[in-house]
């Protein structure tokens, strides 16, 4: 992993649910394109963009992380219904990474067919969960699971992730020059 990835992750095992949670346009999506870019150095990835689709905003977000050198790894969908998603999981050559990216939006169908269900019929794919927070908490009441189930937690506030879970835990800066000015220059010295 590069640098400032594992020094807050560590070596994380495959599988598993981890779980990026901020209010809104604070940098969850920035994110998990990140995440999404340095962990197809390593895994195929599918990137569902359930919320926002794959609209002229998402793809600057995308052009913003510089996808240039791992596109090819990373395959992107809008919403995909569970159902659907498992067919590809289904696959011989599956996705080791899924993002999806919201779980509002996800609610009612991981509800229905059952969070847990999901991340223990495979076992070694990282599932990687976006939630929207109110009250700081996730949610809806899948995104709670998440929560509940997470390996690693980012709470992302200000382009910037405060990271904690089974790992070593700490502080990624998503955008240096913006989390600057909405968290000051200390943050850039944690």
């Amino acid at each position: 992993l590069p640098a400032p990835f594992e020094k807050v992750l560590g070596q994380p095992e495959r599988g598993g649910i981890w779980l990026i949670k901020g209010k809104e346009k604070n940098g969850k999506t920035w994110l998990a394109v990140l995440l999404a870019k340095m962990l197809a150095t390593i895994d195929k990835v599918l990137y569902v963009s359930a919320e926002e689709g794959l609209n002229k905003d998402f793809r600057a977000v995308c052009k913003r992380a510089d996808l240039s050198h791992t596109v090819k790894k990373i395959h992107f969908l809008d919403y995909t219904e569970i159902p659907d998603l498992i067919t590809v999981l289904n696959r011989k050559q599956s996705p080791r990474v899924v993002i999806l990216d919201n779980l509002t939006v996800y609610n009612v169908d991981l509800k229905k067919y059952g969070l847990k269900k999901l991340y223990d019929a495979y076992p070694d794919t990282t599932f990687i969960m976006l939630a929207h927070i109110e009250r700081n908490e996730p949610f809806g009441a899948t995104a709670r699971d998440a929560q509940r189930y997470a390996k690693l937690i980012f709470n992302v506030q200000g382009l910037a992730a405060t990271v904690s879970g089974r790992c070593p835990g700490g502080t990624l800066i998503i955008d240096e020059e913006k989390a600057a000015l909405y968290h000051g220059q200390h943050i850039l010295t944690q």
